[in-house]
């Protein structure tokens, strides 16, 4: 037996350090190569760490929330003799494990074939010692209790990508479907017990919510920010909007006001150029944008997230909705990359139904504006010259008041009302 000491890598963009966000393993257990054993953070997203080694864990080295930097010692794995010798620590950003593994077995039904295919499959993968896939395919296959060798890769040198596990998923090992999630077992619900009075519960701020609390406290004690709140009567663009919905084919998921939102702020930011921009900090120059890449503010399990429609203004309204969901389903389910969650210009946030009468959105840094959308509602309002009851909604904004004026952005939020309400215009070109 030989002692391998795994140092934290080189996880690329720069970066020097990263913070512990969790072990998936502890001393004593027995990884495979490839296998994920930490998730850490760093400036730029999270990052699940594989085994470079099969062996069991001798020590870890740093606890949740502890800052490692790059070279120092992660983690000791007892292996067998030469197999340090045969490893090379992983370098590179190691989101993805390494892409040797068994060849694609031949795909079949339900029958014999399925069932020879994936015999040999977990024969080869047996004998080759670890199987090629993501760290995030691994965790969704830990989390279903399913075991990858019984599933047949597709990708490059028999990797098992995202469809391939799906495939599993939907046929079963023996034809039967399985669930990603095992069946909660029924159990009697527990009486909660009363807290003492007094009692307190400390939660250590890691991670992507340590992220998230360090640059909303950059943003608001760096940016001025002007806040700005516009009422809008959206009848005509619920209309339109349902009329659009009714057209649709059953099933197809509806159109909201966002992605008709998002239409309207591409055409009034060629007259706004001011508010798709970014501030460069460092070398004290605001960058004017061309393209739109909308940030979409998106709530998830993990914390808020803003991943990126990129070139809105290139895109029609059912692409601009199919990005928007796209892109917010795979913040959600962690599966969207360091692209997709970078890089936008101005960003567009909504609490949906709890979105309340008006709100005092936080900037993105390093963009200069933010649009925010508030909860749309119908009550009576003086309506060519008599009271009716319209449909309301209001936006809230907040703009970079160094490089934004007050009039500008008043007057870009009254064109996006002028938009939304005769939302024809959103349409017309000129």
């Amino acid at each position: 037996m030989s002692r391998y000491v795994f140092k934290l890598p080189d996880l690329g963009e720069g970066t020097v350090e990263a913070e512990i966000v969790g072990w998936r393993v502890k001393p004593g257990d027995a990884v495979a190569e490839d296998d994920v054993v930490v998730e850490v953070m760093t400036e730029k997203a999270a990052v699940e760490v594989p085994a470079p080694v099969s062996g069991r864990v001798v020590s870890t080295n740093g606890e949740p929330g502890d800052t490692v930097p790059v070279g120092a010692e992660l983690i000791v794995f007892e292996t067998e003799a030469g197999a340090a010798a045969q490893s090379v620590p992983v370098t590179g950003a190691p989101a993805t494990s390494a892409a040797a593994a068994a060849p694609a077995a031949a795909r079949g039904g339900n029958g014999h074939g399925a069932s020879a295919a994936r015999e040999k499959h977990m024969a080869v993968a047996a004998a080759r010692g670890r199987i090629a896939t993501s760290p995030a395919i691994r965790r969704r296959a830990h989390e279903a209790g399913i075991d990858l060798r019984q599933v047949a890769g597709s990708g490059p040198s028999g990797r098992i990508v995202s469809k391939d596990l799906e495939a599993f998923v939907a046929r079963g090992p023996q034809g039967q479907p399985v669930p990603l999630r095992p069946a909660p077992r029924a159990v009697p619900a527990a009486r909660p017990q009363a807290r003492p009075a007094g009692a307190t519960e400390e939660i250590r701020v890691i991670g992507l919510r340590r992220l998230i609390a360090q640059r909303m406290s950059e943003a608001k004690r760096n940016i001025p920010h002007f806040a700005y709140v516009e009422e809008l009567d959206i009848t005509e663009l619920e209309g339109l909007r349902q009329h659009l919905n009714s057209k649709l084919e059953r099933g197809a998921p509806g159109l909201t006001y966002l992605p008709l939102l998002a239409l309207a702020l591409v055409r009034v930011l060629q007259d706004f150029p001011q508010c798709n921009a970014h501030y460069d900090a460092e070398r004290g120059v605001i960058v004017r944008h061309a393209a739109v890449h909308l940030g979409v503010a998106t709530q998830t399990p993990d914390g808020l997230k803003v991943p990126v429609v990129r070139d809105a203004q290139s895109r029609s309204l059912w692409d601009l909705a199919a990005e928007m969901r796209r892109v917010s389903e795979a913040a959600r389910s962690n599966k969207a990359t360091r692209e997709e969650l970078t890089g936008s210009t101005i960003t567009i946030t909504s609490l949906g139904k709890l979105g309340g009468i008006a709100s005092t959105p936080i900037i993105n840094a390093p963009e200069v504006a933010i649009i925010g959308v508030n909860r749309a509602v119908e009550r009576p309002m003086v309506f060519a010259g008599a009271i009716a009851i319209r449909r309301t909604m209001n936006l809230s904004s907040s703009f970079d008041h160094r490089f934004v004026d007050g009039y500008d952005a008043a007057a870009m939020i009254q064109a996006l009302k002028e938009c939304l309400e005769h939302p024809a215009t959103i349409f017309i070109g000129g």
